[in-house]
């Protein structure tokens, strides 16, 4: 009795909030990662696509580290060739689901150095990009991914 009791005196509205927040928590968190994975990954590759024409770094991208980028102690060559392959190779990790947590800790670091160096002012973005990073590199991957089948396959 004393249950049908609290159910009858639980205002309506503790109800609906109590029932929004357990279908909240039900969403999976391989879907979560698996957006989050897509989200980030997808922000990296287009960076890098600006980078190269076919299979070779764009003249382009060389100038902006010369001009705009303008990173100290690295030489503009060297950091858009390696700005380049960061923003290739960790995205498709990241899609795949592979080294997850250092895919997303490379990608990390690179959101410091452009937030700190080249874009000050852009940290409401940065601050999106680090957060996503973030989760990953403290959650994992999630069920959806290769790094979840080699934890089940090597322990």
């Amino acid at each position: 009795m004393s249950q049908s009791l609290t159910a009858i005196s639980t205002p309506m509205p503790v109800a609906l909030l109590k029932r929004a927040i357990a279908w909240m928590e039900a969403i999976p968190y391989w879907f979560v990662a698996l957006l989050t994975r897509i989200a980030i990954a997808g922000v990296f590759w287009q960076s890098g696509q600006t980078k190269v024409d076919g299979f070779h770094l764009s003249e382009n991208a060389i100038e902006l580290f010369r001009s705009e980028y303008r990173l100290p102690l690295l030489d503009p060559v060297v950091a858009a060739y390696g700005a380049a392959v960061v923003e290739h190779l960790f995205p498709v990790l990241l899609i795949a689901g592979l080294a997850t947590r250092f895919s997303a800790l490379a990608l990390l670091g690179m959101t410091l150095v452009i937030e700190i160096f080249v874009y000050p002012d852009a940290w409401p973005t940065h601050g999106t990009w680090a957060a996503c990073c973030l989760l990953l590199m403290t959650c994992g991957a999630g069920a959806l991914s290769l790094d979840h089948v080699l934890a089940k396959r090597f322990g």
